[in-house]
């Protein structure tokens, strides 16, 4: 799931909130007085796990050594009616345009999109009431308590997409290290090499009283959307971008036809994706100071002029800089921001709320199923009458026994509810 290089934008974690404690059954005692009535408390819910936009964070590379996240569990309740401690959160910090997904069903929890933004991924489980609760008119000695609720691990994927205005494009080595260095504050590493760049610097870039954030996208070959060189990598980022600037060795120092580069990077684009195919472009022909330079941007303009704007610079001196940077503002002006991912807003593991259940039929018997019948199963003791009767209870009110009257349940048949199993009676 990670990059081959440091820079790591796609990591898979696992995640897991805390479990619930258990609700205490106790009886309050004194001497001579060996039971004054019960006095359990409630169990400690367990912690929530978080996720956190941060803005100091670049990337996901610490995923790499640390894959598994638990929040702490509650503690057990106690006697006197002492409630349980509650279990200390997760929060987990992850860089500023984070899309969070699950692993198993691909939808999308959450666009991390803003410093600060804060997302409740997994709830921890509840805690289980003590013997206390469970005192009513007719039962004053209840002789049960509840479990505290169980939570199950998750696994999620984390996926970095840089937010940017422009996304700066091109073969390696062509210069778009340099132009971001030249047109905005950003410092990226520059050499004359290929893959000098491992991964997306941002730089943002004034103009009069306005700015826009530029992102320098490495890792572009012929190939990139299958995977070749850095493509998959760093492709993801551009599609947060509102437009292209497109980067062109326009002297042809590295052997390769600044035409064909052109057509053979916009190839990439939309097999990689038509969003990507489709978003505004304009071009930079780079290295105009190099001696034959000029007749490619002659031929460069001959075939391009009418569908794009183009623009001869010399990124290493500034040289043309100007003017690009003016065309990209009024551009910018013209198109929408960039937007968040659409999420499911709702999704949260483990969130509470609906008790379903199912019946099915196996045989001669009934068998229940759900979250209905996993809440009962923590608070049922089945050898304790009054447990007996509070289970009882909640089928009859969750419309269970009329269900099963329904399906055609005859006198004396057998119900399975977890662990417990009984005749049906009428």
């Amino acid at each position: 799931m990670a990059s081959k290089n440091l820079f790591t934008d796609k990591v898979k974690i696992t995640i897991k909130s805390g479990d619930g404690g258990d609700g205490m059954n106790s009886f309050k005692s004194y001497k001579g007085k060996p039971a004054c009535g019960p006095d359990g408390g409630d169990g400690g819910d367990g912690g929530n796990v978080y996720i956190l936009a941060d803005a100091g964070i670049n990337d996901l590379l610490s995923f790499r050594y640390t894959s598994k996240y638990v929040a702490g569990d509650g503690e057990r309740g106690g006697t006197n009616k002492c409630f349980g401690k509650c279990g200390a959160d997760m929060i987990i910090k992850v860089p500023v345009g984070t899309v969070v997904r699950d692993l198993e069903s691909g939808s999308v929890i959450s666009d991390m999109f803003a410093e600060g933004e804060k997302k409740l991924i997994a709830e921890g489980g509840r805690g289980g009431k003590g013997n206390v609760r469970f005192t009513t008119a007719r039962r004053h000695a209840p002789n049960f308590a509840q479990k505290g609720e169980k939570t199950q691990p998750h696994e999620i994927i984390l996926e970095l997409k840089v937010i940017a205005d422009v996304g700066i494009i091109g073969f390696p080595n062509v210069g778009k290290s340099t132009l971001l260095s030249k047109i905005s504050a950003a410092r990226p590493k520059i050499a004359n090499y290929h893959f000098t760049t491992l991964s997306p610097n941002l730089g943002v870039v004034k103009y009069y009283d306005n700015s826009f954030v530029a992102a320098d996208i490495p890792g572009l070959i012929e190939g990139a959307a299958d995977g070749a060189g850095l493509g998959h990598d760093f492709l993801r980022h551009i599609e947060r971008t509102r437009m292209l600037l497109h980067v062109i060795d326009v002297s042809g120092s590295e052997d390769r036809d600044p035409v064909e580069d052109f057509v053979k990077i916009n190839q990439e684009l939309k097999a990689y994706s038509k969003v990507l195919g489709s978003l505004p472009q304009i071009i930079a022909l780079n290295k105009c100071d190099v001696y034959g330079a000029q007749e490619n941007v002659g031929r460069f303009k001959k075939k391009y002029s009418g569908k794009y704007k183009i623009f001869p610079i010399t990124a290493v001196n500034g040289e043309g800089t100007d003017k690009l940077i003016e065309c990209v503002f009024n551009i910018l002006k013209d198109l929408p921001p960039v937007r968040r991912i659409e999420s499911d807003e709702s999704f949260t593991y483990n969130k509470g709320g609906n008790l379903d259940y199912e019946i099915y039929v196996d045989g001669d018997a009934y068998v229940i199923v759900g979250d209905l019948v996993d809440m009962l199963c923590r608070n049922v003791v089945l050898n304790d009458p009054d447990s007996m009767a509070y289970f009882q209870k909640i089928l009859r009110e969750k419309g269970v026994i009329s269900k099963l009257r329904a399906m055609g349940i005859q006198e004396g048949g057998t119900v399975i509810v977890g662990d417990v199993e009984f005749d049906f009676v009428n």
